[in-house]
């Protein structure tokens, strides 16, 4: 029997840990994101159905949606002269046919990304109504996988294109096609419900979304050369994408002074041999300083003599004028400018037997070398030498046997350099010390030709695909790679068909495609203090579709 001290404990414990519960109570969350798009619960007239006669499709989500961009995204093929009427009404999607429709006629509504979720925003990819005005449906496919030429990888939410021939010549590149779908994760995809007959095929990757047409320079294009005659399912279509050379030369950006007086020059494509002439002022070419970077597409013009209203700048290539440009600045205008330094260093470290080089902001007039101090640890030395750059007036070479486990410094002291505008530095100074040798390695690649009458460009590129080195081959041999930081690398391997010494871009409307390329499948990882052979067996370069 309880006591009255149990008793009381047994009335009061249930209402405690009730009262304990409420206080631990956490805040209702969300829950977990929904990553799922809608899905359609039910078509009337059924997806798939035959003899169609109805002029009004309704298709039931299983949640409210959102149709994005569905002039762009929805098309219809066969093509209507009158485009259908779209319209949510709740979770449901409305379609009113305004043409007539033909014969005997399988017709595809594919939705592309017009649909989403109101929420998050997930998209129903490649969700397509199909049916058909007749007892058929037609039920050929295509499907392959879409490649970037430059990279190797397969490229995701790329859009492939499929055109009759009598389309071809009237819609690509100057109207979206009405038979499309975007690849999947693995680059992969499938075009289904076709009609027999004969087709070409392109793959699109645009910027920033777009409008299912070619017409961007920037973006990447992939087509095959041979006519898909479809008769049967055909799959394993292979296209790479590329960045085609534009034909014409043009300038990118409209050209001004900058606020340091500079002129940059951006092309629209790499230059043979680019130049730069300055036309008026008549003999103010001779005041000019032009530098043109290692890809032949950007241009930047350094004025040594400033005193001018207007520019007129004439753009060559081999010599031939490209094009001619007028740019007005007032006589009295001012710029600002700070004279600056980089160096060749790599996190304030050097790298082992090389010496160090300092690229001044703007082209320099004259140097002061009393003016200019090195100090290893915290003593100054004096057989260090520097000297200008004979092929760039904005580089500085300062050599000296540098030691391990030494911290350099060094200093300009104000007025040290003066620019071709005649404006001095201030002070300044720069810490640094020399990177361990077993920090680098050397790289061996014992390479193999498939056939030795032929031209090969070898590749080295780092973890981020950025070429570091190339190399021209036509044999068998050895390619040594000396003081490599350690780190992951990749080989390429351009098949350089035309024997120029660079890969060449496609043309899509002469049907030129790009040369091909190779990427050899194992990334090379070299390793501290490292001596690495590496194989590379080239193989016999792919036949073009």
């Amino acid at each position: 029997m309880l006591n009255k001290k149990s008793s009381f404990l047994a009335l009061i414990l249930p209402g405690f840990l009730m009262l304990m519960g409420c206080a631990n109570r956490q805040s209702i969350t969300g829950g977990p994101r929904d990553h799922d798009p809608p899905k359609l619960l039910k078509a009337t007239p059924p997806n798939m159905t035959r003899n169609f006669k109805a002029n009004t499709i309704q298709l039931d989500f299983d949640e409210y949606f959102k149709l994005t961009n569905s002039f762009t995204e929805i098309t219809m093929s066969p093509a209507q002269t009158k485009i259908p009427e779209y319209k949510t009404s709740k979770k449901s999607l409305i379609i009113k046919l305004k043409d007539s429709l033909e014969k005997n006629t399988t017709y595809v509504i594919n939705f592309g990304k017009a649909i989403a979720d109101v929420n998050e925003s997930n998209v129903m990819k490649n969700f397509t109504y199909v049916f058909s005005t007749g007892p058929h449906i037609d039920s050929l496919s295509m499907s392959g996988m879409v490649i970037n030429t430059t990279t190797g990888e397969r490229e995701k939410e790329a859009t492939v294109m499929l055109f009759t021939l009598k389309q071809d010549s009237l819609l690509f590149g100057k109207k979206k096609p009405t038979i499309f779908t975007t690849t999947d994760t693995s680059g992969n995809f499938s075009l289904n419900n076709l009609h027999d007959g004969k087709y070409k095929i392109y793959a699109l990757k645009e910027i920033n979304g777009g409008n299912k047409i070619y017409d961007n320079d920037k973006e990447l294009i992939a087509f095959t050369r041979n006519i898909i005659n479809l008769q049967r399912d055909t799959s394993n279509i292979e296209l790479k994408l590329f960045k085609e050379t534009p034909e014409k030369f043009k300038l990118l950006e409209k050209q001004h002074f900058d606020q340091d007086g500079k002129i940059s020059f951006f092309f629209n494509k790499s230059l043979d041999n680019p130049s730069i002439k300055i036309v008026y002022p008549p003999d103010f070419d001779k005041y000019k300083i032009a530098e043109i970077n290692k890809t032949n597409d950007t241009a930047t013009v350094y004025m040594r003599n400033m005193d001018f209203d207007s520019l007129r700048v004439t753009i060559l290539d081999n010599n031939k004028p490209l094009d001619t440009l007028a740019l007005r600045k007032g006589k009295k205008e001012s710029f600002l400018r700070i004279l600056t330094f980089q160096y060749n260093l790599s996190d304030l470290k050097l790298k082992p037997r090389t010496p160090l080089i300092a690229t001044a902001s703007y082209p320099i007039e004259s140097f002061d070398p009393a003016l200019i101090t090195l100090k290893e640890d915290s003593n100054e030395v004096s057989n260090f030498t520097i000297v200008r750059d004979t092929a760039n007036t904005r580089k500085f070479t300062v050599d000296y046997k540098w030691k391990q486990n030494a911290n350099y410094t060094l200093v300009y002291n104000a007025g040290a350099f003066t620019d071709i505008y005649a404006e001095k530095n201030k002070g300044a100074i720069k810490h640094f010390s020399l990177n361990k040798p077993e920090n680098y390695s050397l790289l061996t690649l014992k390479v193999t030709v498939p056939d030795s009458g032929k031209s090969y460009i070898v590749q080295l590129l780092d973890d981020r695909n950025h070429i570091l080195r190339k190399d021209v081959i036509h044999k068998s041999g050895p390619i040594v790679y000396k003081d490599y930081i350690t780190g992951k690398y990749n080989i390429s391997v351009v098949y350089d068909d035309n024997k120029n010494g660079k890969w060449d871009s496609g043309n899509v409307h002469l049907r030129l495609l790009p040369e091909n390329i190779w990427i050899n499948p194992t990334v090379i990882t070299l390793r501290p203090n490292w001596e690495q052979e590496t194989e590379i067996i080239i193989p016999k370069e792919p036949s073009t579709p």
